[in-house]
């Protein structure tokens, strides 16, 4: 698995033996930010059951100023860090923007949130737990994003799954059909005002 773009384009991730992560593809991270475009030059992200990190390290590589990678599983973890370090040198930037927090993500620990509000958030969970943890994990992102209302949330689920989080809208899909992986782009509702 390799950094499909930007300054690190080509850097090969580490990902941990057995099946303690499923990487995201690197196609499909290449259709993620190509339509991400621009706004994730200078963004700040969170990157949920961080897995090897790729997402975030994706957006790091192509000009994201900092984020927090939430991964639970220890050997995950360690090889965020190992990576974080080829991302960074291959870019030539510093690490000390970059965190990796070992926690359930499902939480949406407060430690995730100690760089600041992000303006996205990258989420690729293991397909089985999504129907459970979707709901309580978008109700947290409601309260921690409640600043940053045009912050935009990337989640990786299952082509046959339909996401309809209470409070967000789903602005596009990547990816059709089922068994295979699709990426959605919520964003929070905006309130409107009664013009009465």
């Amino acid at each position: 698995m390799r950094i499909s773009g930007g300054q690190a384009r080509g850097i090969t991730l580490v990902v941990p033996k057995g099946d303690a992560v499923r990487p995201a593809t690197d196609g499909m991270r290449q259709a993620v930010f190509s339509s991400l475009g621009a706004r994730v030059i200078d963004a700040r992200f969170l990157d949920l059951f961080a897995g090897s990190g790729a997402y975030g390290l994706e957006a790091v590589s192509r000009g994201a100023k900092g984020g927090v990678f939430v991964e639970q599983n220890v050997q995950a973890a360690a090889c965020v860090r190992k990576n974080i370090e080829a991302v960074c040198k291959s870019v030539g930037r510093e690490t000390h923007d970059l965190t990796v927090v070992q926690a359930d993500a499902r939480g949406v620990p407060a430690a995730a949130l100690a760089l600041g509000v992000p303006d996205l958030v990258f989420i690729d969970p293991p397909y089985e737990l999504i129907a459970d943890l979707a709901p309580g994990l978008f109700a947290r992102l409601s309260d921690a994003l409640a600043s940053k209302t045009d912050a935009i949330v990337v989640f990786e689920y299952p082509g046959e799954l339909e996401l309809a989080p209470v409070g967000w809208t789903l602005q596009k899909r990547l990816g059709k059909g089922a068994r295979q992986p699709t990426v959605g782009f919520f964003r929070q509702m905006r309130l409107t005002t009664d013009p009465r």
